[in-house]
């Protein structure tokens, strides 16, 4: 397993290639990244060269082509050190649009984020991000620690057990923490749940853990 700066700065220098041409390093990044329909290096492809690191150093990846959707990967993290994974958003904190890439330092004032990545002058390079656009850090987990059992059983705050326990290893494995893993369904477990529910805009935020909600939390760990 390649640590992920490494597998990154060996890409270095790949740039777009303007006009009807397309350069097939690019498109490699889309083919072995899981985003076979995409054949042309316009298409913004930061997330989707993020996933092509992941995947090619044995890293978990976020299966899609979005910025935002690593905020669903690996543990959430308030201490970044190189090589974790650094979300921004774009226009606006509520808009869908975004960038990610590999964390690499701050700057001594602490104003801006530098981050090797894709797309970022049309190219793999590493620039200079303000610091007060970033959505969040991640650190991912090797493919091999991923593994998660999400429960059948409808779970509300009260409920004790083996099935709470994985429920709570589950909201873990997409980035939410409900608290030590303990198998008490208490305010933290409901709070996490009704964290998981405002990212799906189809689900009620009740916090209970129902079936719309087991099957939202299903995609997220499948994807």
């Amino acid at each position: 397993m390649k640590p992920i700066i490494e597998t990154a700065a060996m890409e270095l220098g790949v740039q777009e290639v303007r006009g009807s041409s397309h350069n097939q390093r690019i498109l490699t990044y889309a083919q072995e990244g899981g985003f076979s329909w995409i054949k042309d290096d316009e298409t913004p492809w930061c997330s989707i060269f993020m996933n092509w690191v992941a995947k090619t150093s044995g890293f978990e990846s976020s299966g899609s082509a979005a910025a935002r959707s690593w905020l669903n990967v690996g543990m959430s993290i308030s201490n970044p050190e190189p090589g974790d994974i650094v979300i921004f958003w774009r226009d606006s904190p509520t808009s869908h649009l975004g960038h990610v890439g590999v964390y690499m330092g701050t700057s001594m004032d602490g104003s801006r984020v530098y981050v090797l990545g894709g797309n970022q002058g049309d190219s793999v390079s590493i620039s200079a991000y303000a610091a007060n656009t970033v959505l969040g850090y991640r650190r991912l987990r090797a493919e091999s620690e991923t593994a998660v059992i999400v429960p059948q059983k409808v779970l509300r705050k009260g409920d004790k057990g083996i099935l709470v326990s994985q429920l709570q290893d589950a909201l873990k494995a997409v980035g939410i923490n409900p608290g030590t893993t303990d198998g008490d369904f208490g305010p933290k477990t409901q709070a996490a749940v009704k964290e998981l529910q405002t990212r799906n805009q189809n689900l009620e935020v009740n916090g209970i853990f129902d079936t719309k909600t087991r099957e939202y939390l299903e995609i997220l760990i499948n994807q």
